[in-house]
């Protein structure tokens, strides 16, 4: 196979969105490109774009005229669940019709899957010049990362862990998830013990590149402050923009769902009593899934709201910009709260975060949660801020 001066990593549909964007933010298109005569139906993705690659500049290893290079390969790494699946099937398909070499690379699902991955992608790894990932907390990626040999790392969004990344990464902690509270017993101590080396490997790989010649940038709505060694770059969410709306927003007002219950951070119960209270309060309408939100949670959710419950095909940048939308979109403390702004700026939606009670918090939540939670409210910008209400109980 053809090798790839840039390969990206990626194993959500929010990681291959902000890949887009990263690319376009690089390398904006000619103008003679964007034909608004050639968007799909729905505002879908421009057919027959001129691909857009990123650029080298004189601070990057410029790749040999002599040999043949793919300037940009995106390799899935896709989860189990259907419905991620499904929207990284769809993202793969704007990323095709933006003219990128896109390859989906089965590494989960079976006990020979991430060997066999391994194997497949060990050469193409080493010889990439720029790496781009979507998670660096994955344990995967961090695998591949022991083999990197690039010159130059970036990391893209996969939501507010970015936030939770830049700030371990500054204090040279080792890598975990914010809400991730340990456990597992004996064998995942002995887990973590074993994987510790690898761990430590892929965190040195973004905490000692500038030491070692290589520049690491981070893409990022998110509103982080670079630790040395480290650049920033604003994600705007101009391709998005671009391609897609501007929406028709609708009377109504829209809710979008979370998976902080299925992470074990918040209290069904509470969940599902803070969901029933805002449409009481504020009349909504509709609610956009999360993606990792079980079936039987959003059965209770419209049994007891009422609420219509959209199980988007797409990330929501994608579909708040495809429209329609309402005029006023309620989350929860997520990605979307940065990351909307950004999306729907200057089509007149307001965007409102509802606060997290601590009480809904469950027993099992780390002890990280309740401040993050609460700093991805404080941080957001442009947007409204409803106090949680402690009435919001079970009933």
């Amino acid at each position: 196979m053809t090798p790839a001066a840039t390969l990206a990593l990626i194993e959500s549909p929010v990681q291959l969105l902000n890949v887009l964007e990263w690319a376009h933010a690089h390398a904006p298109a000619p103008a003679a490109a964007v034909d608004g005569a050639a968007r799909a139906g729905r505002g879908g993705a421009l057919l027959g774009a001129v691909p857009r690659q990123p650029s080298y500049d004189g601070a990057h290893r410029a790749p040999d005229p002599a040999a043949p290079v793919t300037p940009l390969r995106i390799v899935v790494l896709p989860p189990t669940d259907p419905m991620s699946r499904g929207q990284l099937r769809r993202m793969a398909g704007l990323a095709r019709d933006e003219g990128y070499e896109v390859r989906w690379q089965e590494a989960r699902g079976g006990r020979l899957a991430p060997l066999k991955a391994l194997a497949a992608l060990v050469r193409e790894v080493r010889a990439a010049r720029r790496i781009v990932i979507g998670d660096p907390f994955s344990r995967y990626v961090q695998l591949l990362l022991t083999l990197v040999r690039a010159d130059e790392l970036v990391v893209v969004d996969d939501g507010t862990a970015t936030m939770e990344f830049v700030a371990q990464a500054g204090r040279g902690e080792r890598l975990v998830r914010w809400h991730r509270a340990g456990g597992g017993g004996l064998p995942g101590r002995i887990r973590e013990l074993a994987y510790a080396p690898v761990s430590a490997a892929a965190r040195r790989r973004f905490t000692s590149a500038a030491r070692k010649g290589r520049r690491v940038e981070v893409f990022t709505s998110m509103p982080v402050t670079a630790p040395a060694g480290m650049e920033l770059r604003l994600n705007d969410y101009g391709w998005a923009r671009s391609r897609f709306g501007p929406p028709r927003l609708t009377r109504g007002i829209d809710l979008v769902g979370t998976s902080l219950v299925e992470t074990g951070v918040v209290d069904p119960a509470r969940y599902l009593a803070a969901v029933r209270a805002l449409v009481r309060e504020y009349g909504a309408t509709r609610y956009f899934a999360h993606r990792r939100e079980s079936p039987e949670k959003l059965r209770a959710l419209s049994e007891a709201t009422g609420l219509e419950i959209v199980r988007p095909d797409l990330p929501l940048e994608l579909i708040a910009r495809r429209g329609p939308v309402g005029r006023t979109v309620v989350s929860f403390p997520s990605t979307v709260v940065h990351t909307l702004p950004y999306a729907l700026a200057g089509t007149g939606v307001t965007v409102a975060v509802r606060e997290i009670d601590p009480a809904w918090l469950t027993a099992n939540a780390s002890a990280r949660a309740r401040g993050f939670l609460a700093g991805v409210t404080d941080t957001a910008r442009d947007v409204r801020r409803l106090p949680a209400r402690t009435a919001e109980t079970a009933r």
